[in-house]
């Protein structure tokens, strides 16, 4: 039977992420005025603080793009709110997110702040504007990660790659990372309790701190070089990269559903 973390030791790790979320807040207030090599240092220690106070390790698996590479995308599978802070411990980078989060409290400050690229979902024509907008972020030496599922899955499938906002890598000509996201609980089994499939992000972290231990696991497969490859391309290559890395049957396209975007 999985061993779940006793009460009050769920207490003090909330009453701990609850100042490290302030303390978050508190940085993002001048994080926009800081260098790039600043702000991706401030990222990181904050996602990794955060990871810790979780009791969430991290292990890394491949080799992540260095900063001396000038344009690279992110391609990833989506189990979790967590998957943003993992990445950001990883590899510090920008976002793309459904333009609701931005009004969220507390978590859409810090992400406005830290540069989060929002889109609106409903209007099919901001994909145009998105993926110009990613292409002008790239130019600019900065990392920027998609997760072409636009949904989120609960780490035992994979939904269909949707190719739409790939395009931005191929208009800079960057290299495109697929990363395989996985979530293990004490007992090496996929975690479930890490996935966001809970109707609020409230439950999601009741039961995220409920464990004793998790193990997030990035793997950061070999990138494709974009200005030669099609969009559609660059989705299943990285569909079938990230199939492979977590040993799950690639997904049957749903009919009818042209593009999504995330959902954190």
């Amino acid at each position: 039977m999985q061993k779940t973390t006793p009460l009050l030791l769920r207490g003090i790790r909330l009453i701990h992420l609850l100042l490290h979320v302030v303390s978050g807040l508190l940085q993002s207030i001048v994080y926009p005025y800081f260098p790039l090599h600043i702000q991706r240092r401030m990222m990181q220690n904050w996602a990794t603080g955060l990871l810790s106070t979780l009791n969430i390790r991290l292990h890394c698996h491949g080799k992540p793009p260095t900063l001396e590479m000038p344009r690279v995308l992110l391609a990833a599978n989506h189990v979790s709110w967590l998957d943003v802070c993992a990445l950001m411990a990883a590899c510090p980078t920008r976002f793309v997110a459904k333009a609701e989060i931005s009004k969220w409290p507390v978590l859409g400050l810090l992400s406005r702040n830290a540069g989060t690229l929002f889109i609106e979902r409903a209007r099919r024509s901001d994909t145009l504007r998105m993926n110009q907008h990613i292409s002008e972020v790239l130019e600019k030496g900065e990392r920027v990660t998609v997760f072409p599922e636009g949904t989120i899955a609960d780490g035992t499938h994979l939904n269909h790659f949707h190719a739409s906002l790939l395009q931005s890598a191929i208009t800079a000509d960057a290299l495109l990372y697929p990363v395989a996201i996985r979530y293990r609980n004490m007992a090496g089994d996929i975690c479930r309790e890490a996935a966001y499939i809970e109707p609020s992000l409230l439950l999601s972290l009741q039961k995220i701190l409920s464990q004793t231990r998790i193990d997030a696991e990035l793997t950061f497969n070999e990138p494709a070089q974009c200005g030669m490859k099609n969009r559609r391309e660059l989705a299943r290559l990285s569909e079938q990269a990230i199939a492979d890395t977590l040993s799950l049957p690639i997904p049957h396209k749903q009919a009818g559903k042209l593009f999504d975007l995330p959902d954190v």
